[in-house]
């Protein structure tokens, strides 16, 4: 690779340094996109596509004038690398870049604002000059709470995406602490790898994944193997894994559009039975996903008599009574509340959900509403001993609560009156002090 301090920016030469001591850095060599290095980087890791980066950029033309620079603004750019979000010649320059390093790219316009150009800024079909500086760059995050983190070797082909339910054939190579514990080739249905010794992360990354891509997956202990560990691989408790995963092939599941009633309400009863095998075997996030499947299919659907409507409105109160048990157990209180709201709308007395939505407040020391809710437990039945229970539980929380709020106001009031005290007191030896220096002066002048 090349490297030039100061290229010089004034039309033709310009172009004829960068053909000069450049590189053509597109992937069909059309010298769309010529990459000058002025700064070398501090290693040799690259970033892979999907990955999230963070860049300083200054865009000139070919004449020299600026037309973009986040330093101006004091604020590097951050997107996700290879996926689309900026300029053609962005994905492509980015991904050559070592973490640090300092490089010019000639861009061709078809690689940068192509021939319509930018309004006021970019003249139609016009090459531009960027300067970028990479700053670090992560994995991407596949979920909320950053346990599953991706980065893709190689990107995959088209834009369809296994679906829960679908069917696929992978090859897996699992990870500890460097160890290899796992190379296989295997397949099983999207949502049940837990039947194949397949960690509950790889298969949420599935539906990020495209046929023939390869990636890394870098698991926390609550996506990998858990508080219980994998005996078998020799993986021991809470332990994150790394995970390279190709995925060779899938066939999709039905959508719920493609699928009649009948066919919805048959498929639900084998889901809701794989969803309670997960559940007594505590696998719980497991078991959400079946029932998440049943709701999906069931929830708009209205039925044409009696009958159906009977089995779509039983299954939805199932599910959704499950699902809140399962957030329970996961300690979601918020989605508990939300299933367990769904099944009063449709059963404004049920027993379970106004108990498992009381348990839920009161994790979430919401005291007065879970003892609302815990009341309609007994109005529903009387004899209910644990809802008794927790009533108690209750009113002893609110009690304590009510009690920490009197001492905290009392030091509140007591610190306030001490401050009040402090302060007429400076006040009144400020008074005195003047009346002093008055009589001191007055003294003087007599």
């Amino acid at each position: 690779m090349t490297t030039d301090q100061d290229l010089p920016m004034d039309g033709q030469p310009a172009t004829a340094v960068f053909a000069a001591k450049g590189i053509d850095v597109t992937p069909i060599k059309d010298q769309g996109v010529i990459k000058v290095v002025k700064h070398q980087g501090v290693d040799k890791e690259r970033p892979m596509i999907g990955d999230r980066v963070t860049v300083h950029y200054t865009g000139r033309l070919l004449s020299g004038k600026k037309f973009d620079c986040s330093r101006d603004r004091k604020e590097p750019f951050c997107f996700n690398v290879g996926k689309g979000q900026v300029l053609k010649a962005w994905d492509i320059g980015v991904l050559s870049m070592q973490r640090g390093e300092v490089c010019t790219l000639l861009c061709k316009p078809e690689y940068a604002y192509g021939a319509a150009g930018n309004p006021d800024k970019i003249p139609p079909s016009s090459p531009v000059v960027f300067e970028m500086e990479l700053l670090k760059f992560e994995g991407e995050m596949l979920t909320d709470d950053g346990g599953i983190l991706r980065r893709i070797k190689v990107k995959g082909d088209g834009y369809t995406n296994p679906n829960d339910g679908a069917r696929v054939d992978v090859h897996l190579e699992g990870s500890c602490g460097g160890r290899l514990f796992d190379c296989r080739d295997v397949s099983f249905t999207v949502g049940e790898a837990e039947d194949k010794g397949v960690p509950y992360g790889v298969d949420r990354a599935l539906d990020k994944m495209q046929k023939g891509e390869c990636c890394l997956l870098y698991l926390k202990p609550k996506y990998g193997f858990g508080s219980e560990g994998k005996p078998e691989y020799k993986v021991g408790p809470d332990k994150d894994l790394v995970y390279e995963v190709t995925l060779k092939d899938f066939q999709r599941a039905k959508e719920s559009w493609e699928m009649d009633l009948n066919e919805k309400l048959e498929m639900s009863l084998e889901v809701k039975r794989k969803g309670n095998q997960y559940f007594k075997a505590g696998r719980h996030y497991q078991a959400i996903i079946q029932y998440q499947r049943i709701v999906s299919w069931l929830e708009m659907e209205c039925g044409t008599g009696i009958e159906q409507q009977k089995k779509i409105q039983d299954f939805l109160l199932t599910s959704h009574l499950n699902l809140a048990l399962c957030f329970l157990r996961t300690k979601d209180f918020s989605q508990v509340v939300e299933n367990c709201n769904k099944v009063i709308e449709l059963d404004e007395s049920n027993e379970k959900a106004l108990y498992r939505r009381g348990e839920a407040r009161l994790h979430r020391n919401e005291f007065s509403m879970a003892m609302a809710d815990f009341q309609k437990v007994l109005q529903v039945n009387p004899s209910n001993r644990a809802a008794h229970a927790q009533i108690s539980i209750c009113q002893s929380k609110i009690k304590e609560h009510h009690e920490k709020d009197k001492k905290t106001y009392a030091n509140m009031f007591q610190k306030f009156a001490e401050w009040d005290a402090k302060v007429c007191k400076l006040t009144v030896l400020g008074y005195i002090n003047d009346g002093l220096k008055f009589c001191l002066f007055f003294t003087v002048l007599i």
